[in-house]
């Protein structure tokens, strides 16, 4: 997060800011917001994906150093995201295809309603404090992502709740009765909007202790020193770079495009690995005529390659 002017920015490896943000506030005039934030993030030549709704704003988007300080100050221009802070990283090329400004009935979808992190929410701990916290034998640490998230890296000793989507988080927790076992609930996700809406659900749900890393894995793995870090493994990331590590260093890993899995560079040498078509993750759970399809996709995207053209698919 590079909020305060005077501290350094993540070390620049490549050409493209990425800025990961988000803010629950109440913003009951989204709708009309929409259209004029679309067109400045396109005057400024901003890529990537913003969600508003009436509890706030949330995405990623990327563009020059100029145009993402140019986002940033006129989103904390208006009075409801006055207090909006967001984490940076950088990208060797442009991770996203065009921007998206979407109205959303939820920023981070977890289909329990009522459900207000500005009334009720966790304690933050931050990224220097976070080691003590999961380490002490009363926490028990839940990620709070979903399994193709966890699957490539997670916080040593965390319960994996192995959920597809946010959405199955509360039942999980509902059908979870030993989480009373012990008095501390420890919460983390990427950028700390679904353990924010998640730490909010634990009490309403009656549990006391429940604190969550602020800024998340993103905030914790440009902070903590790799060599005192309990993180293992990549982080998961919504955008081209498909994955990050300490540092905020582009990860190694692709994404399938036929299952939007992330896939290792040893997963790529697997007999089930075809570009665009299958990985070893989808190929069982697809059938010849989706793999036929895809192929169909995959050539597409090659010919407009070719032309020096980008496929919306690719």
């Amino acid at each position: 997060m590079t909020d305060n002017p005077t501290q350094p920015r993540p070390e620049a490896t490549g050409a493209f800011l990425v800025a990961a943000l988000y803010h629950f506030a109440r913003f009951e005039r989204f709708e009309a917001f929409r259209e004029p934030l679309q067109t400045f993030c396109d005057g400024n030549g901003i890529k990537g994906t913003l969600l508003i709704a009436r509890e706030g704003i949330n995405g990623t988007v990327a563009g020059s150093d100029e145009a993402i300080a140019r986002l940033v100050a006129y989103l904390r221009a208006q009075p409801e995201f006055a207090n909006l802070e967001h984490k940076e990283s950088r990208a060797s090329k442009m991770p996203f295809l065009r921007m998206k400004v979407r109205l959303k009935k939820e920023i981070v979808t977890m289909g329990v309603e009522d459900i207000d992190p500005n009334r009720i929410v966790g304690t933050y701990v931050d990224p220097k404090d976070w080691n003590a916290l999961i380490s002490d034998p009363e926490t028990i640490v839940i990620d709070t992502r979903n399994d193709y998230e966890t699957a490539i890296g997670t916080f040593r000793g965390a319960v994996d709740p192995k959920t597809r989507t946010f959405r199955e988080f509360p039942d999980w927790v509902r059908n979870n009765p030993g989480l009373h076992n012990k008095p501390k609930i420890a919460m983390y996700c990427t950028g700390g909007i679904r353990c924010e809406k998640a730490t909010a659900f634990m009490k309403e749900q009656g549990f006391e202790d429940v604190y969550h890393l602020k800024g998340g894995i993103l905030k914790y793995l440009e902070e903590v020193p790799q060599e005192e870090s309990f993180w293992e493994g990549a982080c998961f990331v919504f955008d081209e770079r498909v994955s990050v590590e300490h540092g905020l260093k582009e990860g190694n890993h692709k994404l399938c495009h036929a299952c939007r899995n992330p896939i290792t560079a040893e997963e790529v040498t697997s007999q089930y690995y075809e570009e665009g078509v299958s990985c070893s993750n989808c190929y069982h759970t697809r059938t010849e005529e989706d793999r036929q399809r895809y192929r169909q996709r995959q050539h597409q995207i090659a010919l407009a390659k070719k032309r020096g053209r980008k496929h919306i698919g690719g």
